[in-house]
């Protein structure tokens, strides 16, 4: 399965990365690195139309970074105790349960 959009940031940028995503239809948000962004416009209409940006999605990006991290605050999450995938698939579901009824 593939996923329907892919979100990164700047060290995700390159013109391989992103051309492996458009060849496998996945959409994509990675915001272009200022470096990237100069030697493209240095290149004018031979340096190609600028990438695509969605900045409420990559706003999203961090919130899922920001779970992750809350969830990773669980030692048994962290650490991965549990060797089967099943325990381990309960044991992140149990501390998100404790993440959103904490809020």
């Amino acid at each position: 399965m593939r996923p329907g959009h892919v979100g990164g940031d700047k060290a995700y940028s390159s013109r391989r990365n992103r051309s492996y995503l458009r060849r496998r239809h996945v959409r994509h948000t990675i915001p272009e690195r200022k470096d990237q962004r100069a030697n493209r416009q240095r290149r004018g209409s031979a340096g190609g139309r600028p990438t695509g940006f969605d900045k409420t999605m990559y706003k999203r990006r961090n919130e899922v970074e920001r779970t992750i991290n809350q969830l990773k605050s669980f030692r048994a999450v962290a650490t991965r105790f549990d060797k089967r995938a099943y325990t381990f698939h309960g044991t992140v579901t149990v501390a998100a349960v404790r993440l959103w009824l904490r809020q």
